[in-house]
């Protein structure tokens, strides 16, 4: 009986583990396709930012920082951001950026059942057409984690999950300064990467500050910026 019970204890932890790194894969899930860098030999990268928008005041800067630099970036936006500030959310689709889905409420989606993973999904979409963007809607899942149930409903749905391969502000010594995190992003980006930044609230002044030296130091390498979409197009 210790035997069967050891069985049980050992299986239970290899379902659990396994489940546990298919959640937080940024090159696998279970249904549908995920994206994490585009297979190209060509000089072209993508700027993600994630979350938001959180008012007028960050947006309007990192606009104006993408306008100076004529670089187009993709927007993976919160639903809730969205409807409480419409304005910004506007301004990004005016400017020409794309826009993705980053759920309603920026909740881990992992355990989530259908009907909540289709609001939080749909919602979002609702209000990402409702300011003006008429390109296609990639999904990004908050924190990356996802299972079972997104990725069914997401291929159900003909939505490709964007994850990233370049992601600075996970180490706490790259993400305390701007020439940190530009160094790190242009050293570890290659044809194809896509490229993690937060940039569009109060306590992202370091990646902001980032994305001018990030733009410059990877065109002095001779990249090209694009959209996510422009990216899987090209590769």
């Amino acid at each position: 009986m210790k035997r069967v019970y050891l069985l049980i204890l050992i299986f239970s932890a290899v379902i659990i583990f396994g489940a546990w790194n298919i959640s937080k894969s940024r090159t696998f899930q279970v249904f549908g396709e995920i994206v994490a860098k585009a297979e190209t030999n060509e000089k072209i990268i993508a700027l993600t930012f994630d979350d938001g928008p959180w008012g007028a005041k960050y947006t309007t800067q990192v606009l104006n920082i993408l306008e100076e630099h004529d670089v187009k970036g993709t927007f993976f936006l919160n639903g809730s951001g969205i409807q409480q500030n419409m304005q910004p959310a506007i301004d990004l689709v005016n400017a020409g950026h794309q826009i993705g889905n980053h759920s309603y409420s920026h909740k881990r989606m992992m355990l989530m059942g259908l009907d909540e993973v289709r609001e939080e999904i749909d919602s979002t979409t609702a209000l990402i057409r409702q300011v003006g963007f008429k390109g296609e809607i990639y999904f990004r899942p908050p924190y990356g984690k996802k299972l079972f149930v997104l990725p069914y409903y997401l291929k159900s749905e003909g939505v490709k999950t964007i994850t990233w391969n370049v992601e600075p502000e996970i180490y706490p010594e790259i993400a305390r300064s701007s020439a940190s995190i530009a160094e790190y992003v242009v050293k570890s980006s290659t044809p194809g990467s896509i490229i993690l930044l937060h940039v569009l609230g109060s306590k992202n002044k370091e990646s902001r500050d980032a994305i001018g030296p990030i733009i410059k130091g990877l065109r002095a390498k001779g990249y090209k910026f694009v959209t996510v979409s422009q990216l899987l197009k090209n590769a």
